[in-house]
């Protein structure tokens, strides 16, 4: 396919390719987003250690920020239509969504941490969080490396 593809149709294929995938970013940030936006008006926030508060003040700018970063594509996009930078639109969105996909890795993490100290303890939640985030790592910017390595070959 990419042989018979001008350079028009592959920038095409590749923004919707884009969009789809941040798709899938963009609701799982919005659940984290959303969750995290009710805690202070729950009963037991109150209880919350100031170092607790902390961590969900960090959870919460990391999930807005991600929001930003992976809604910023299409609003980068929606001002630029038409304008004859699709190609440089694409590579600023690439670097957008990877960023956004960075900080929503630590807005999980830093929820996770949250939820685990407040349900089990400090331990606990150092040894998950690290847990869930080096998974995260390797399956979202390791393995798709391993991947292209193993093609390359």
């Amino acid at each position: 396919m990419a042989d018979t593809e001008s350079k028009k149709e592959r920038r095409d294929r590749e923004l919707g390719e884009l969009l789809q995938e941040m798709r899938v970013a963009i609701t799982g940030v919005q659940v984290l987003f959303a969750f995290l936006l009710t805690v202070p008006f729950s009963q037991r926030y109150t209880q919350l250690s100031r170092s607790q508060k902390g961590v969900y003040l960090a959870a919460v700018l990391s999930a807005a920020v991600s929001s930003l970063l992976l809604i910023a594509p299409a609003a980068n996009h929606r001002l630029l239509f038409r304008d004859g930078t699709k190609e440089h639109l694409l590579k600023a969105a690439n670097r957008l969504v990877i960023a956004g996909l960075f900080t929503l890795a630590l807005g999980i993490g830093l929820s996770l941490y949250l939820v685990t100290t407040v349900v089990y303890d400090d331990t606990l939640a150092v040894v998950l969080a690290t847990g869930v985030g080096l998974m995260t790592v390797f399956t979202w910017f390791v393995f798709p490396r391993l991947i292209k390595a193993s093609a390359d070959d």
